[in-house]
């Protein structure tokens, strides 16, 4: 057959819609719309767009729930959002009525039943075809009267079906985008379940009407029948131009992929592996008229409350393909298993006739690696090229004067003091710490020394170690030593006058002493390095900020951090960056010593033991969470797919060793991985196809282990299946990794329009697919909204190391935290109360509704907390109430943190900040904002539904979506 070639879903075709500023459409035909102040005094604001002369608002329901609380409204922050002016073209009406329908059943293929044990003896003669796809069942689970179908059956729950997102009146130019809401309350019929729609981020999507007269054709009398009356409430259209507040209660489900019950309840956790598209097409050809991305998101390492482990001599895979068995294979009989990969008849070892769980014989298809999608096993001897390594740990401090100066090394030492007792590993666990300066410092910690001996080598050029064999040493055997040495560091440098950085010669260092075992090496960096090898000089200039076409440096200034790390990850070696400093370091550079050895970046910007506290704050709790989470050494990890299907691109840090094979030196829990994929053969034959993440790593205790992941979806033939089956959240995480290498190859401008192009683009194609029908602009919202994370984000505010780590998290964090920071949370917190509180390890945390991202929404009389992932803002108003600040904050000692006060406000309010915190493994600072600090900047700038300096409004920039989508 011949090779359709692949979507680009980041290619630049059509630019993005320009920076606010003077003439937004100038050809067009909408007019620019004056961007509010943060600082304009007016009246209220109304609830809603307006609407035109003659023309009532919409009465809609809030999407489940009571209904939303707005703030009282004051002449303070925001006059609220911004009505268009008289010249440009003013918002389209809502209709009076109108009557959604359903689309016809489409046709599909009978099914055959699924799995059962054959009652006929195994057929004599070969095996059967490597490459023959299964005809018959996908699996072992599956009841013999519930056939496959990508369709949802009747029987199914309510929750369990995805309908198509639909578009409507994107035909001309001022025509009205559309959607559908959701009321939770109404009972629907057994068919309305069939067909009821999905959330997508509080936006529920609904299906296309079967063939006959659209709303627009509708005889008066029809439309003016009511909504409540005419049309199910789940599939009742909104107007987004006129409507705004389309927020979910709360947190929004991954959806799920149209299986059988059965199959579904042992799929794997989206948390763990998750797919852009939960139906896949059969076709790339259909992929491309879809104009979706297909990718991979995992989360590998993650730390499960349940994790089934088997210890087992023999680990059964596939013999053509290597696929681990698992719950989605099929057994032809007692003695027989097909791979659900590449279809090769294997035969079942006889030890894995046993189970045991139930310690019973001959249920193969009961064990446990059948029974759940993700599993460990103990891997056996054959899994090993060496004995397993111990867990060793190698620091390397800067001690020049401007790290002194920040305060960080006293914080280090006492975490480190504090947590060693917790650092993983076993008897065998080695230590070792290097500083530097202009000079290299070692420090002999052999077991038998009175006290710590520092070994200074000044031949930066030709460095070399001392004395090899006392640098990394036992921490069980030198412990007292290891202590000693972190209670005199602080001191040991604290009048030094010494200003140059020589860190790439400390990291050369460090290479050839963790070279023989591997493991894993922290990097503490507070300035640019300005001496010997891998020396750098400040590329940023302020004044080449404003404009996204002239944002240079975004890539390394020298290969020599690339290609050291690559020797890194060679021997098993990852690196973790701290940087911590008030000036350019050039993360850009510094940042590849940790992407390519599989480490990780931490950024600390503006780190100051005395005047940032809330750094130091956040400093502690990461470093004590770095110290004693699990880690995995020597690890790889290999990523299977059905065949047809194939992989092209991976996002990450971590060096690619073959086509499908990671090398991972260090593996943690907080890491997070994507690919791109595309389809090489047509699936016509195949109801299912499943991906595999197997990886292989070497425990702190020594034990060779293997994490499998194993997830199942259905194919389809339609366009419409496919678009009711995308993940959202998870097409904003792959684009967003897109786009940062976008950024770094081309320009930040090709990748801001690639963005806008990639919501365009599959927008206008399922414009194209249905021709009347009410859609969700989820992809809209998405893309306004990456826009304006700080990564992409134009104009002067932006730092050049600030934007760089900003992608750097958007690369490597699990897509669960990594959304935060796309998408941030707005809370009022001035009037906690326990209704509707959760009850948490016998604590009662409030839980106040998702506000709008717009000034809009904030007052002078509140407090209002915005979480934005890595960092926290609490905002007090100019009025706020006097009994929140006494009985929260303990006025006026309430400049940088929540005071620990015996008040059921005081515990509401830290009760409902510690619960956000404990929801990701890093720690955001908190930062407390009075009405007019300088921080109320950083605020507004997530206010991603009003406009800033770097994007359009959420309004602006659906009317440029549809003026695109139009033409």
């Amino acid at each position: 057959m011949t090779h359709q070639p692949s979507y680009i879903p980041m290619q630049a075709k059509v630019a993005a819609p320009p920076a606010p500023g003077p003439g937004l459409y100038p050809s067009g035909p909408y007019q620019h719309i004056p961007p509010v102040s943060s600082h304009q005094s007016g009246p209220p604001p109304p609830s809603s767009y307006p609407a035109p002369p003659n023309q009532p608002h919409l009465p809609r329901p809030p999407p489940g729930g009571p209904a939303s609380r707005t703030p009282p409204q004051s002449a303070g922050p925001s006059p609220g959002p911004r009505p268009p002016p008289a010249r440009a073209t003013p918002p389209p009406p809502p209709p009076a009525a109108s009557l959604s329908g359903y689309y016809p059943n489409a046709q599909r293929q009978q099914q055959v039943p699924g799995w059962q044990y054959n009652s006929a003896p195994p057929p004599a003669g070969p095996p059967a075809a490597m490459n023959a796809p299964p005809r018959g069942s996908a699996t072992n689970h599956v009841s013999p009267h519930a056939p496959y179908s990508s369709a949802p059956s009747p029987s199914m729950p309510q929750n369990a079906v995805q309908p198509p997102a639909s578009l409507q009146g994107y035909g001309q130019p001022g025509k009205n985008i559309k959607m559908a809401s959701h009321h939770q309350n109404r009972k629907l019929s057994k068919w309305e379940k069939q067909l009821s729609g999905r959330y997508h981020r509080g936006i529920f999507v609904s299906l296309s009407p079967p063939p006959g007269p659209g709303p627009a054709q509708l005889s008066p009398s029809l439309a003016a029948m009511s909504l409540q009356s005419s049309t199910p409430e789940s599939l009742r259209v909104v107007n987004l131009l006129q409507e705004r507040n389309l927020l979910p209660p709360g947190p929004v489900p991954a959806p799920t992929p149209c299986l059988p019950q059965d199959l579904q309840k042992m799929n794997c956790s989206p948390e763990v592996f998750r797919c852009t598209l939960t139906s896949i097409p059969q076709t790339q050809s259909l992929l491309n008229k879809a104009k979706m991305p297909l990718g991979l998101l995992l989360h590998p390492f993650k730390d499960l409350s349940h994790l089934p482990v088997v210890t087992s001599s023999a680990i059964v895979r596939c013999r053509s393909c290597r696929t681990y068995i698992n719950p989605f294979v099929s057994f032809l009989d007692q003695r027989r298993w097909k791979c659900n990969l590449c279809y090769r008849v294997n035969d079942v070892p006889e030890e894995f006739m046993y189970n045991p769980v139930s310690r019973s014989y001959g249920e193969p298809h009961k064990r446990p690696e059948v029974q759940n999608a993700t599993i460990e096993f103990i891997a056996p001897s054959e899994y090993m090229l060496r004995p397993p390594q111990p867990a060793v740990y190698l620091f390397v401090l800067d001690v020049s004067h401007n790290a002194v100066e920040t305060g960080y090394l006293k914080v280090f030492c006492q975490s480190v003091l504090d947590n060693i007792n917790a650092l993983p590993g076993d008897a065998r666990t080695k230590v070792g710490f290097i500083t530097f300066d202009s000079t290299i410092h070692f420090y002999n910690l052999q077991e038998g020394l009175s006290q710590p001996q520092m070994l200074i080598v000044s031949d930066i050029e030709d460095i070399f170690l001392p004395t090899p064999d006392s640098l990394l040493v036992n921490l069980n055997e030198s412990k007292e030593l290891v202590q000693d040495l972190l209670k005199s560091l602080p001191t040991l440098f604290e009048n030094t006058m010494e200003t140059q950085s020589a860190l790439g010669s400390a990291l050369q260092a460090a290479f050839k002493l963790l070279s023989p075992t591997g493991g894993r090496l922290s990097i503490f960096q507070t300035q640019l390095p300005n001496l010997g090898v891998g020396a750098l000089q400040s590329r940023e200039d302020p004044n080449q900020r404003a404009s996204a076409k002239d944002i240079q440096h975004l890539s390394p200034a020298t290969d020599f951090y690339k290609k050291l790390a690559l020797d890194c990850s060679g021997q098993q070696v990852a690196v973790d960056l701290f940087l911590l400093s008030s000036q350019y370091c050039d993360l850009a550079s510094l940042g590849c010593i940790s992407r390519y050895s599989a480490g990780s970046v931490y950024y600390f910007p503006s780190y100051h033991h005395q005047h940032n506290p809330a750094q130091v704050e956040r400093f502690q709790k990461d470093l004590k969470r770095y110290l004693t989470r699990k880690i995995g050494f020597e690890a790889v990890m290999r990523i299977r797919c059905t065949k047809g299907l194939s992989i092209h691109t991976f996002h990450g840090n971590f060096f690619v060793r073959s086509t499908d094979l990671l090398s991972l030196p260090n593996v943690n829990p907080d890491a997070g991985y994507a690919v791109q994929m595309s389809i090489e053969e047509n699936l016509d034959d195949m109801q299912v196809v499943s991906f595999q993440a197997a990886l292989l790593y070497t425990s702190s205790k020594g034990e060779r282990r293997i994490r499998v992941h194993t997830l199942c979806l259905p194919v389809v033939h339609s366009l419409s299946d496919i678009f009711a089956g995308a993940d959202v959240q998870a097409m904003a995480g792959l684009l967003a990794c897109m786009a940062v290498d976008r950024s770094v190859t081309a320009s930040l401008s090709d990748a801001r329009d690639a963005m806008t192009n990639a919501a365009i683009d599959s927008l206008s194609s399922y414009r194209q697919s249905s021709r009347s029908a009410a859609i969700a602009t989820h992809a809209s919202t998405r893309g306004t909204k990456t826009l304006s994370q700080k990564a992409f984000r134009t104009g002067t505010s932006t730092r050049l190391d600030d934007r760089v780590a900003s992608m750097c998290q958007l690369k490597y964090q699990p897509l669960a935290y990594a959304m935060l920071t796309i998408h941030p949370a707005l809370y009022r917190v001035d009037d906690l109360t326990d209704e509707g509180a959760l009850n948490v390890n016998e604590r009662t945390v409030p839980q106040p509704r998702v506000l709008q991202l717009s000034v809009e929404k904030l007052s002078r009389e509140g407090a209002f907390l915005m979480d934005a992932g890595t960092i926290m803002y609490l905002w007090i108003g100019r009025n706020c109430n006097p009994n929140f600040l006494t009985q929260v904050l303990g006025v006026p000692s309430y400049a940088y943190f929540l005071p620990e006060l015996d008040t059921a406000e005081s515990q509401r309010t830290r009760a409902f900040v510690g619960w956000l915190r404990e929801q990701r493994p890093f720690f955001p600072s908190l930062h407390i904002i009075r009405w007019a600090s300088q921080l109320k900047v950083a605020l507004m700038q997530n206010m991603i539904e009003d406009r800033t300096e770097s994007a359009l409004s959420y309004y602006e920039f659906l009317l440029h979506l549809q003026q695109q989508i139009s033409k």
